[in-house]
């Protein structure tokens, strides 16, 4: 039998950014971070991305996290900077959970392997806690769960305890501010979530496991 793939909603975005200068000027190196990375799970219809002046060298390029990066160089001055992408994405429900985890990691918390813990490093760099995200984080000290509960419990803590904001100021919150205000964006909620795991991860985490 046939099996027809399950078709998602189509989304056209466009974004601009533009710079207008009182005289023509010398641009050095400019590089744009406005393209979705190859790992995203959001099908990518299409991409496009049109560049005043239209004289000028480009070259994608990938950072360390496998972002994509457009680096270019204008040969000659110029008295504008227009920057113009536009993409359709195919929103398609996504299972969250497919995903599998090695037995090692499998109950909550974990210790990873050394030489596996060498190479997260820079994902595992906590800021320093405050009081609230101690009170924040105190019911799960001394916990043990599966790792797939443990996120779903904290992530269920987030939603219930903060409130969603449409927020138009530049800038990510910290986490002192998220929880005293009960309040905050997608990407103020999200870097709770970050520093929260980011705390338990660390080897100075504020309730090591016992």
């Amino acid at each position: 039998m046939d099996r027809k793939r399950r078709m998602g909603i189509q989304v056209a975005l466009n974004h601009k950014t533009s710079y207008q200068y009182e005289k023509a000027i010398s641009l050095g190196p400019q590089v744009i971070q406005l393209r979705p990375a190859l790992h995203c799970r959001t099908p990518i219809l299409s991409y496009a991305l049109h560049v005043t002046p239209s004289q000028h060298l480009l070259n994608w390029q990938l950072d360390p996290h496998n972002n994509r990066l457009a680096r270019l160089i204008f040969p000659e001055k110029t008295s504008e900077l227009l920057v113009d992408v536009s993409l359709v994405a195919e929103l398609t429900p996504i299972n969250p959970f497919d995903f599998f985890l090695d037995p090692e990691v499998e109950q909550y918390p974990f210790a990873y392997r050394t030489e596996l813990t060498q190479d997260l490093q820079p994902y595992l760099l906590a800021e320093p806690t405050g009081s609230s995200l101690q009170s924040f984080l105190r019911p799960f000290s001394g916990k043990k769960n599966g790792t797939v509960s443990f996120l779903l419990e904290l992530n269920r803590k987030v939603r219930d305890e903060i409130t969603y904001l449409h927020r138009l100021e530049p800038g990510v919150q910290s986490c002192e501010e998220t929880l005293q205000q009960r309040a905050g964006s997608c990407r103020d909620t999200a870097w709770l979530l970050v520093q929260s795991l980011r705390t338990w991860a660390s080897p100075r985490a504020l309730f090591p496991a016992t």
